[in-house]
């Protein structure tokens, strides 16, 4: 059975979350006047970042408290205002939709797609960024929806995401849905639980130590179209 519906990741899939991430800080320490933003800092806000997310991912915290515990503890190691990480991640939101830089010409591919298969953004990025990225992006335009975490009420990679996406989508067997992201531990291990196809995006050949196995592996997102009739 051919695939009817892709579930695009947006964050490091679609668009290059790294360039929105690395602008949205800088801008936020030029706002709350916290000096000088390094690339060496922004990499160790990554690695604290991803931590939090994948604690998210397993429910080990709620979305709230990841968002603001990242920067609370990132502040704290950097020697920085700690106080001010609730409003700075507000702003942050805000911050990461103002910079839009796809991966592989992805909005290219999405247009031609359209029609061929139903498109849908599947996020766990919070609303505000998520909804301001479709929308400066041209995505929203294009895509056919967006299933995003914080309006389900539930994340990648619960049942309760991959729920929404099949009451929304009921005349579509789970075999006909392909999800395409980067993260194992979101997307492949949530499409796999779910019963769906599964591609896993990984432009920089990075080594699978999670145990989790998706149906098809890519470099680059444009190898997306032959996969649709497997």
């Amino acid at each position: 059975m051919s695939v009817k519906v892709i579930l695009w990741d947006i964050d490091a899939t679609l668009l290059n979350f790294e360039a929105a991430e690395r602008e949205g800080i800088r801008m936020g320490f030029e706002a709350f006047g916290l000096g000088p933003c390094t690339d060496e800092m922004i990499a160790r806000y990554s690695v604290i970042n991803r931590k939090y997310w994948e604690a998210l991912e397993r429910g080990e915290m709620t979305k709230p408290e990841i968002l603001v515990g990242r920067f609370r503890e990132f502040f704290a190691k950097e020697g920085l205002p700690v106080m001010v990480a609730p409003a700075f991640n507000d702003l942050y939101q805000v911050n990461l939709g103002e910079t839009i830089c796809f991966y592989d010409n992805a909005y290219d591919l999405v247009k031609s797609l359209k029609g061929r298969v139903l498109q849908y953004a599947a996020s766990n990025g919070t609303r505000i960024a998520q909804e301001k990225k479709l929308d400066k992006s041209g995505l929203g335009a294009l895509l056919d929806g967006a299933f995003i975490s914080e309006i389900i009420g539930a994340e990648k990679p619960t049942e309760g995401f991959f729920d929404a996406v099949f009451a929304a989508l009921p005349e579509y067997e789970n075999d006909e849905f392909m999800i395409v992201g980067d993260s194992l531990t979101s997307d492949i291990r949530g499409g796999i639980r779910a019963g769906i196809r599964t591609c896993w995006y990984n432009p920089q050949s990075k080594p699978n130590t999670t145990g989790e196995q998706a149906d098809y592996e890519i470099r680059n997102l444009w190898e997306v179209p032959e996969l649709l009739e497997q």
